[in-house]
């Protein structure tokens, strides 16, 4: 029997958050000066102990771990501090996503404020290929370059490291992707996930990695450690835009930067915030991650990642804003590629037997590799289940996934190694390359692997619902609390808010071109509701129903009038 169509609605299943207990809300609430519904929360996001919760709601600069801490650090320091003495080209060699180039922005700055001589080079994803290859050798001799410093790659890259060494060029590894065979042999491999690396906080992304790599440099050369902390704006945007977990060093990372952020010393960020309409905002991790990131993304996605690049260093503002524009012009095109691929994959998945496959491969020629990975992202909502998406061209398929919090997407396809040219990546994201005339076999193996490690339970989408509560308790006063817990994202989401048995005041109708809006009645007033991507549920709910509604609380800003918003995450009928 075959699935409905993918579009189909797969409703979550809600999972309230165990209380605390109400001694220890008390407590907390009581030694922090906040509410109990406040303190409740920070327990159940395990911030139960005192100066865990103040470390939490209060992240500074001085808990960093030292950067000493990484395995290769000093070796790392050591040689580009002999680089620099001796004026020696570096070739800062990044990757083409937004990570990538900040991590290889903030190298090539630090290294020419330390007098050294830095190039930078990025792939272009076209005609490269992904990670440290054959093109980063030939930049590296075409440069004169006596040492390659990767930034977002390198940690798979044996044969390109063997071919420089062959040449009398050394490597210097910087980045975060889980090895998947033990690392290369070179001067160092700063990678906080490589076997035997003591640093404490495996989450960074590469520009946290370089940011740590710039503090130990500078100061083993005894430069101004605030050229390196200028940096953390662009260590923000980076932390979001790879999708690292907000916790540890990462929250204090994007909790600082984004305050840098708004008041740049960045030429090129602050033509790119103009230019995608922030500069009158509140830069918060999410229009990070859903409006300014997608723009730099755009460069290595249609383009050239060397854009990217060359707009973060320059201090030209005509010439920043020129290249602003030119990623606005391949933004929207990266759009119109993503919804017609989008819509090719939808129509392929929807003969899939939903019962049987646990884990989607689809390949076609034609598809863009620059765009398949947010796609993936998308099928993913749709199918709770892991995805991959490959790109054919020729006798190459490239492919990018995205998986549900239940799968392991490294440890899956380290079960289909023997099936691929190369992969790497992390639990929620990967990418591989594979012969075409194997995709059915990978196909067939990937499915069976997922089907070893999930149930049918783990392909029920679970929202948590952190605290439930009446309308009553929807304030402004609660808004401003909660921001307290911010910046929100992967390993720090929004606060889900659930009121139970709601009534509408009013039938709901549609906005946009797939909005649901709706208020519920509320003491003295309503509050507004606005569901995305739920449009077609607009017949389901009249005037007076009785509704159970799980919601993030924002407040929105609309022509100069500021709001109170329940950005809806599920609907349904309550009482």
């Amino acid at each position: 029997m075959t699935s409905p169509v993918v579009r189909a609605r797969i409703a979550p299943r809600w999972r309230p958050v165990e209380a605390a207990p109400a001694s220890d809300v008390a407590a907390l609430s009581s030694a922090l000066h906040l509410p109990p519904l406040v303190a409740q929360l920070l327990i159940t996001r395990g911030y139960g102990d005192l100066e865990a919760a103040r470390t939490y709601l209060r992240p500074r600069m001085e808990h960093l771990h030292d950067p000493a801490l990484f395995l290769g650090m000093s070796e790392a320091v050591e040689r580009l501090a002999r680089a620099i003495a001796n004026g020696e080209t570096v070739l800062v060699h990044g990757d083409y996503d937004v990570d990538g180039i900040c991590s290889s922005t903030i190298m090539v700055k630090v290294i020419r404020y330390l007098g050294g001589r830095a190039v930078p080079f990025l792939p272009h994803r076209m005609t490269d290929g992904y990670d440290l290859s054959d093109a980063g050798v030939e930049a590296a001799v075409r440069e004169g370059a006596r040492l390659v410093l990767t930034c977002d790659c390198g940690t798979s890259a044996h044969q390109a490291i063997e071919r420089l060494a062959a040449l009398g060029i050394d490597t210097i590894v910087s980045d975060h992707h889980l090895p998947s065979r033990p690392v290369p042999a070179c001067v160092a491999v700063l990678n906080p996930r490589q076997p035997g690396c003591a640093y404490p906080d495996k989450d960074l992304c590469a520009a946290g990695v370089a940011f740590k790599l710039s503090l130990a440099l500078v100061r083993a050369l005894g430069g101004n450690e605030n050229i390196v902390l200028r940096h953390l704006d662009l260590v923000a945007l980076a932390t979001v835009a790879d999708v690292a977990p907000l916790r540890g060093e990462n929250r204090t990372f994007v909790r600082y930067g984004l305050r840098m952020m708004a008041e740049t010393s960045h030429v090129g960020l602050r033509a790119l915030i103009e230019a995608a309409g922030l500069a009158s905002s509140a830069l918060t991790a999410g229009r990070i991650g859903f409006v300014l990131a997608p723009r730099l993304n755009a460069a290595g996605r249609v383009g050239s990642a060397m854009r990217g690049v060359e707009l973060l260093l320059s201090s030209d503002v005509e010439q920043c804003n020129r290249i602003a524009r030119e990623l606005e012009e391949l933004n929207r095109t990266r759009q119109e590629i993503d919804r017609e691929t989008l819509a090719q994959a939808r129509r392929m998945a929807e003969g899939l037997d939903l019962d049987a496959v646990y884990g989607v491969v689809l390949g076609r020629e034609g598809w863009h590799p620059g765009v398949i990975g947010i796609v993936a992202s998308r099928l993913v909502e749709d199918l709770a289940r892991p995805v991959m998406l490959v790109a054919v061209d020729g006798g190459v398929g490239k492919g990018s996934g995205r998986s549900t919090s239940r799968f392991d997407l490294h440890a899956g396809l380290t079960a289909c190694a023997d099936l691929l040219v190369r992969y790497g990546g992390h639990k929620a994201a990967a990418g591989i390359t594979i012969e075409p005339a194997r995709l059915a076999a990978f196909a067939e193996r990937f499915n069976a692997v997922a089907r070893e490690r999930l149930t049918p339970d783990d392909l029920v989408p679970e929202l948590r619902i952190d605290l439930q509560l009446s309308t009553a308790e929807v304030t402004d006063d609660l808004e401003r609390l909660l921001r307290h817990f911010e910046p929100f994202g992967i390993g720090n989401p929004a606060p889900v808010l659930a009121v139970a048995a709601g009534r509408m005041l009013g039938a709901p109708r549609t906005v946009g071109q797939n909005g649901l809006k709706f208020r519920l009645a509320a003491p003295g007033g309503s509050l507004e509701a606005l569901g995305w991507g739920m449009s077609d549920r607009v017949g389901e709910f009249a005037d007076g129903d009785l509704v159970d509604v799980a919601f993030k609380l924002e407040r929105d800003a609309w022509q100069g009038e500021s709001r109170l918003v329940a950005r809806v995450l599920d609907v349904r009928h309550g009482g």
